[in-house]
C-alpha cells in the first residue's frame, strides 16, 4: 500500500492559459471562475487518462494544476510540446504536501502565503509545505469515489472506467480536445465493460496491482486506505466481474485477497 502522495503541482500562466487549457483539457474550463477548481483530465488521442487533477483558477490568467497520481514536470515536459506559439509559461512547483483541512463548499478556493485549500465540502483538501501531513482527506475522498491514479494506471484508463463523467472531469458538449471523439462515443453509443467500484481487501493489496481471475485481466487496484473499519480501495473492474459481487459476497481472485464490494459509480 502507498503512503499518503506528496503535492505534485504546475502552473499554467499567461494572456494564453484559458484558451490553451481549454483546447487541451477536458472539462470546461471556459466556465471555472476565479477561487474555483474542478475536476479535469489531460487524455490521449486515444482518449486514455494521462493525467487526472484540480484545476484551480487563481487569478484571471493564471491556474494551478494538483494532479491525482503522476509527475508535475513529466506533465510540464510533454504539455510544452504543444504550446508553439501561445503566450504561456509552464512550471512545475517545489514539492508540497497534502493535509486535510477545515470543511469548505465543494469547489471553493482560499490561499494565503503559505497554503492553498481546496474546498471538498466535508473537509478542504490544504496545499502545505513539507511537514507531516494529516492525510483523514484519503478515505473521506476514496468513499466519495475520487480515484487517484497510480503510475501504472496512466496513459491506459479511458474515462468511463474512472466514473470522469460523474465528476465532470470531461464533457461532451465543448470544443474539439485530445481524445473528445472517443468520450463522445462512449457517451452517445456506450459499450466501455469497466467501472469505478469501492470495496474493502481481506489483506493489503498495492494500489496499481492488476487483478486477474484465471490469468486473465479483469480490473486494477487504484487506491488503497487502512483505517479503523478495515482496508478500504477503490477499484477499476470489468462489468461482468462486478455484477457477480454483492455485499454479502466475497469474490475471489488470482490475488491473495479477497475482496467484497459495497459501491459502484456510473461513467
Amino acid at each position: 500500500m502507498k503512503a499518503s502522495p506528496p503535492a505534485e503541482t504546475l502552473l499554467l500562466e499567461g494572456p494564453d492559459a484559458a484558451s490553451f487549457a481549454q483546447a487541451q483539457f477536458s472539462s470546461k474550463v471556459d466556465s471555472l471562475a476565479i477561487g474555483q477548481w474542478q475536476f479535469s483530465a489531460w487524455l490521449d488521442a486515444k482518449g486514455r487518462v494521462r493525467a487526472l487533477f484540480h484545476l484551480v483558477r487563481l487569478e484571471q490568467e493564471r491556474y494551478l494544476l494538483l494532479l491525482r497520481g503522476g509527475s508535475a514536470t513529466a506533465m510540464v515536459d510533454s504539455l510544452r510540446r504543444f504550446v508553439f506559439r501561445s503566450k504561456l509559461k509552464l512550471a512545475a512547483l517545489p514539492m508540497r504536501a497534502l493535509s486535510t483541512g477545515a470543511a469548505r463548499p465543494m469547489h471553493a478556493v482560499s490561499q494565503d502565503e503559505d497554503s492553498i485549500s481546496l474546498g471538498c465540502g466535508s473537509h478542504g483538501l490544504d496545499i502545505v509545505a513539507l511537514q507531516d501531513p494529516d492525510d483523514a482527506w484519503r478515505l473521506l475522498q476514496l468513499r466519495e469515489g475520487w480515484p487517484w491514479l497510480p503510475d501504472s494506471a496512466l496513459d491506459t484508463l479511458l474515462p468511463p472506467a474512472i466514473s470522469l463523467q460523474r465528476l465532470q472531469a470531461v464533457t461532451v458538449d465543448k470544443g474539439c480536445y485530445p481524445g473528445q471523439e472517443i468520450v463522445a462515443r462512449l457517451h452517445f453509443r456506450g459499450g466501455h465493460k469497466r467501472h469505478l467500484h469501492r470495496g474493502t481487501l481481506s489483506q493489503p493489496i498495492p494500489a496499481g496491482e492488476v487483478l486477474r481471475i484465471d490469468g486473465i485481466e479483469v480490473g486494477c487496484v487504484l487506491d488503497v486506505v487502512i483505517g479503523d473499519d478495515g482496508i478500504e480501495a477503490l477499484l477499476a473492474l470489468n462489468d461482468d466481474v462486478a455484477a457477480r459481487a454483492n455485499t454479502a459476497t466475497e469474490h475471489a481472485f488470482d490475488n491473495p485477497a479477497a475482496i467484497r464490494l459495497y459501491t459502484s459509480w456510473p461513467a
